[in-house]
């Protein structure tokens, strides 16, 4: 697939300038800038439906669930609860999100929070006995 990088500011005033200035027809005008006719149709109805003729690439893909307020949110709730699970702090801030979705959120927000629920210790026990040495002073010192 190919992709293009977007136009720059300048240029797209001088294709817009062109196209108002001389009555051009919108094919001349993206023959004599080297681009497409759509792109030079996109440009003249964003300018008459925005005023803004910028890129709107930033505003494609997918839209963030975790918000800036529930970012003030969670800091409260960490502050309040410091020991918060990902599962109790999702369920707290009543997030429609995935688990590491809020771990990646508090990690650039520089927060740490409880790994995994509490839970006893586990026993650090022998698990089997052990019958004699090993290796060459078994072997007939």
């Amino acid at each position: 697939m190919f992709l293009m990088k977007a136009l720059s500011i300048d240029l797209r005033e001088r294709i817009l300038s062109t196209y108002d200035k001389e009555d051009a027809t919108r094919e001349q005008v993206a023959k004599r800038f080297r681009v497409s006719v759509g792109m030079v149709k996109k440009l003249i109805q964003q300018r008459r439906h925005t005023g803004d003729i910028g890129s709107r690439r930033h505003l494609c893909g997918r839209k963030p669930r975790i918000l800036e307020s529930h970012r003030s949110q969670m800091r409260e709730l960490l502050a309040q609860k410091p020991d918060m699970t990902l599962a109790e702090l999702r369920k707290a801030a009543g997030l429609d999100c995935t688990l590491p979705a809020i771990h990646y959120v508090l990690e650039d927000m520089g927060l740490s929070y409880q790994k995994r629920l509490s839970m006893p210790a586990n026993k650090s026990a022998k698990t089997s006995r052990r019958l004699g040495r090993g290796g060459a002073a078994s072997k007939g010192a």
